[in-house]
């Protein structure tokens, strides 16, 4: 089933909606970037009893995610600095999350296919995993021969290591996501 968020900006709340995250939850975000968007939120969702890793390959990033962690005393934040296109890079144990997201990332890949193997490594048996990512033919944001990735491409990738898609949506007018669920 295909549903949409109709406006024009990213929506974190309703993505996060997707995947119905509780307290004490265990959830990684995967090439977090240096501001957090998505794991301040997560870190207040899962809250003091649960964890949320936030994961880079840009180590200026994640001390910038740490020193705001610590200004707003949310200890369930941990950084991880990670080549995510390496197996098991991350040192996050097999099966241990309730939850991975993947915002924006695949597209800056050269081996998009093996970060996600590694999410889906990390992602328990029921456990879901978030990828958004541009629209193909959207070019409002970089050139026509930016790198995208399409929902077809994506969806064989996910096939290919035992992750069902629950849901596909578009976010905006610039993304699409799928809600992928390990089996």
């Amino acid at each position: 089933m295909i549903s949409s968020q109709k406006n024009n900006l990213l929506n974190i709340d309703f993505l996060l909606e997707k995947l119905k995250i509780e307290a004490g939850f265990k959830i990684a975000d995967l090439g977090c970037g240096r501001f957090g968007y998505f794991t301040f939120p997560l870190a207040k969702k899962v809250g003091r009893n649960g964890k949320v890793y936030a994961v880079d390959i840009i180590k200026d990033n994640l001390n910038s995610i740490k020193s705001m962690a610590r200004t707003e005393n949310l200890s369930q934040i941990e950084t991880i600095w990670s080549d995510l296109e390496v197996y098991k890079g991350a040192k996050i144990n097999n099966n241990s999350l309730d939850a991975v997201l993947l915002i924006s990332v695949l597209h800056q890949a050269k081996k998009p296919l093996q970060i996600l193997e590694e999410a889906g490594r990390m992602v328990k048996i029921g456990g879901k995993i978030l990828v958004l990512e541009w629209l193909e033919d959207n070019t409002v944001f970089g050139t026509k021969d930016s790198p995208r990735i399409g929902q077809k491409e994506l969806k064989g990738y996910a096939s290919k290591l035992f992750l069902g898609v629950q849901e596909e949506f578009l976010v905006g007018d610039h993304y699409y996501a799928l809600l992928l669920i390990k089996k």
